[in-house]
């Protein structure tokens, strides 16, 4: 016997097949599909319950159910038999979509007035307030006068490079490697820069005391949890001595926690709560966790460089988005982005597990690689001689998307041996696959012949 509800699923799977709903369509309220099916409320629920298991529909809360894209078959859609180890901006399928319109729409009802006329140049007010309570839960505790709302954390990066600092000096420190985009911030501005070696042991103190100590650094850029390109976090102990030394130095410490929010050990915390006095420069991005397109960050800043820093984001662009803040703001007031981190903390720590047995699978004992308790990135070291640039193009004549490490490193610490992986926007399906392809294409380029591609005159 047919259930009520399995009847009504049937009905809307109908609908959503022949066009009459479409992507975005809102379908009917509970209460008005009781009436018309003479069933409880319970019954219709349990339906949108189960299609949304099925990813065919979208809740949003004191909204209603919406229709989400139309489901895609991996196994036959030709543009989806890439497997994409390149692209590090959120999964696809998990970005919030509807939710988020959803929001936009009615930022765009509140925030008439802010989106004719310029608004606060730190960002709208009561949305700072909203992301200081947001901000707690990540264990910074700050007050909204000290935050800002920039358009992305490369601007504020960029900002910090030219800008002076209260201690007066001038020179830059890097973990090597470190993010790409701020090694060509750093290039065009021409500062002078100091490198420091990054391992997933972490970095040597004592070296990097001695940096401190005879360098004159001005900032110290950091990225304490899932860095990019290696995965590697440190150890609450280890951020506790380097904010000691920071102090002992007089050096700022410019903290880049743009995944911080998928930590799974509740008891790691950032680098800024160990920094009662102001030293450490806190920057949280939501464009990895959210939406790329939002163009939205937050930087906490010291309150003696709050009146700097305003004249550089004046010079900048003046104010970051009315409409995406405003949006924003809906969104963390709703309890959707936190439902949204929630799914997405789930879905990144398995795919990196899944990454890190498929290495361990079929990876060969002359190749290493890192292994992060979560976020987007993994790094393969590879044998000597293979250098990861002939990877690339080799694993690409397979639709085989990776990275090499080359632009991640300043040019006295380059490694020629080393891949980027990300598990953003991989499919989890296609790990081993990947993983496997790039096993033979390393032991192909180290000549053994028993392990080539599946068609290996492409490697000729």
């Amino acid at each position: 016997m047919i259930t009520k509800y399995t009847l009504i699923m049937c009905e809307i799977k109908e609908q959503v097949a022949n066009g009459t709903l479409g992507p975005g369509d809102k379908l009917p309220s509970v209460r008005q599909l009781s009436e018309r099916f003479s069933c409880s409320k319970n019954t219709i629920i349990k339906a949108y319950n189960e299609l949304e298991k099925e990813h065919l529909i979208y809740s949003v809360p004191k909204s209603g159910y919406y229709i989400v894209n139309e489901y895609r078959s991996f196994d036959n859609d030709k543009t989806n038999q890439k497997i994409d180890f390149l692209s590090a901006g959120p999964d696809k399928e998990v970005m919030p979509y509807i939710e988020f319109q959803h929001c936009i729409n009615q930022a765009i009802d509140i925030y008439k007035e802010e989106l004719f006329t310029y608004s606060d140049q730190q960002g709208i007010y009561s949305l700072r307030l909203q992301l200081i309570k947001y901000l707690q839960d990540l264990q910074v505790f700050t007050n909204p006068e000290r935050l800002f709302i920039v358009s992305g954390s490369q601007q504020a990066l960029n900002m910090l490079v030219s800008m002076p600092f209260p201690n007066g000096k001038n020179n830059i420190l890097v973990e090597q490697p470190t993010y790409f985009g701020f090694i060509e911030s750093l290039n065009l501005h021409k500062a002078t820069t100091f490198g420091i070696e990054l391992t997933m042991e972490g970095i040597d103190l004592a070296r990097l005391e001695y940096i401190f100590r005879n360098n004159q650094i001005k900032f110290f850029y950091i990225v304490p949890r899932f860095h990019n390109p290696l995965g590697h976090s440190y150890t609450n102990e280890e951020k506790k001595r380097i904010v000691k030394l920071a102090q002992k130095y007089d050096v700022y410490i410019v903290e880049d926690d743009f995944l911080g929010d998928l930590d799974p050990n509740p008891k790691a915390d950032p680098m800024f709560s160990y920094d009662p006095s102001g030293r450490v420069i806190y920057i949280k991005s939501f464009s990895k966790i959210m939406l790329p397109g939002l163009r939205l960050a937050i930087a906490v800043l010291p309150n003696l460089m709050i009146n700097t820093f305003l004249r550089y984001k004046f010079s900048s662009d003046f104010n970051s988005s009315a409409l995406s803040q405003g949006a924003l703001e809906i969104y963390l007031k709703s309890g959707m982005f936190s439902g949204h981190i929630k799914r997405i903390r789930g879905l990144y720590h398995r795919k990196m597990q899944l990454l890190q047995e498929a290495c361990e699978m079929y990876l060969s004992s002359n190749t290493s690689f890192s292994k992060p308790s979560s976020g987007f990135y993994l790094t393969i070291h590879l044998p000597d001689q293979v250098k990861a640039r002939r990877m690339v193009d080799l694993l690409l004549r397979e639709n085989i998307y990776v990275d090499d490490a080359i632009r991640m490193f300043l040019p006295e610490y380059r490694k020629e041996n080393m891949l980027r992986l990300s598990i953003s926007q991989v499919n989890e399906n296609q790990i081993n696959q990947g993983i496997e392809q790039i096993a033979r294409c390393v032991d192909f380029i180290c000549g053994k012949k028993d392990y080539i591609f599946q068609s290996p005159s492409s490697l000729l």
